[in-house]
């Protein structure tokens, strides 16, 4: 009896044991180490080699000293400001592609879907590369000029009261579909009782996408929030691509990605020396602040029972 009961599909068996293993260790290993280990490496200080146990110092240093101060506190806010191009760009475009695609009679969806897709199935490096050109006004130019739009060919990525704005428009570009595809299955997934409940109550569309839409799909808003949220706090590939991971100029593009990166990895200019430990002590706050805000938004957008 106990053989068939381990072996069973009954969902009281405990057969289905030998299935998350694997992806248990595979998380531990990849995923719940390297954390854990972040965590310990940013109470460290010095080389690897050579690492000293300093407690909370690095926390300390990078809100006590004025350099690491400045530098945190500024690519801390660019990354929020990223992050709001991204909310207010590429999830309400997504929201308003996704409306128009499951809209009754609309004709080439699926053609319409892919054109919204394609763009994130292209190497980011490539995009970026190719996006800082077309901004560069020696690329662009000649072309804006024969449309009519030469005052366009500014040195957008040059200026720095421009430069995060147009990279964050880049990267909402690529990524909008995305969320365009997870907003199709969630309003494909709404009764078509309810619409046409509201059709005899004389609702219009605005209401129906309001009162019906909104409210029935706020679990799945929620989860895009977040997703796009812990993306765009562990940013660096599209900066790296469009400007460098020095954040040029002026730091105006240096997000907690590229920060961390020169911190921790590479090691900042002019010493070029990494700082493990200071770098770890960045990590670890990002995930703190990542834990802490998508365990909020979640519970305020899941459905109420």
């Amino acid at each position: 009896m106990k053989s068939r009961a381990f072996k069973s599909i009954n969902p009281k068996g405990i057969y289905w044991i030998w299935y998350i293993i694997p992806a248990l260790l595979i998380y531990a290993v990849f995923m719940a180490y390297p954390l854990l280990d972040s965590i310990r490496i940013s109470f460290y200080s010095g080389p690897t080699q050579e690492r000293v146990f300093v407690g909370l110092e690095n926390f300390v240093q990078l809100f006590a000293d004025s350099a690491r101060s400045a530098q945190f506190w500024n690519a801390f806010g660019n990354t929020w400001y990223f992050f709001f191009i991204h909310m207010a760009v590429q999830n309400v475009l997504g929201i308003v592609f996704a409306t128009i695609l499951t809209a009754p009679g609309m004709r080439g969806s699926a053609v319409y879907r892919t054109i919204i897709f394609m763009p994130t199935t292209f190497a980011v490096l490539v995009t970026g590369y190719l996006w800082s050109l077309l901004l560069n006004p020696i690329w662009s130019r000649g072309i804006l000029s024969a449309v009519g739009l030469e005052t366009l060919a500014r040195p957008w990525l040059g200026q720095e009261s421009t430069a995060l704005t147009f990279v964050g428009l880049v990267s909402s570009w690529q990524w909008v579909g995305i969320p365009t595809m997870i907003f199709v299955a969630a309003l494909s997934n709404i009764s078509e009782d309810l619409y046409e409940a509201a059709d005899i109550e004389g609702a219009s569309q605005w209401d129906l996408f309001w009162r019906i839409k909104v409210p029935l799909i706020s679990p799945v808003i929620g989860l895009v929030a977040v997703l796009t949220f812990v993306n765009n706090f562990n940013a660096f590939d599209i900066v790296f691509a469009m400007t460098n991971v020095n954040g040029a100029p002026g730091f105006s593009t240096d997000l907690i990605g590229t920060l961390f990166f020169r911190t921790g990895i590479a090691g900042q200019h002019p010493i070029g020396i990494p700082e493990p430990g200071m770098g770890a002590a960045i990590a670890t706050l990002t995930f703190l602040m990542l834990a802490t805000v998508s365990f909020v938004v979640i519970s305020l957008t899941r459905t109420k029972e």
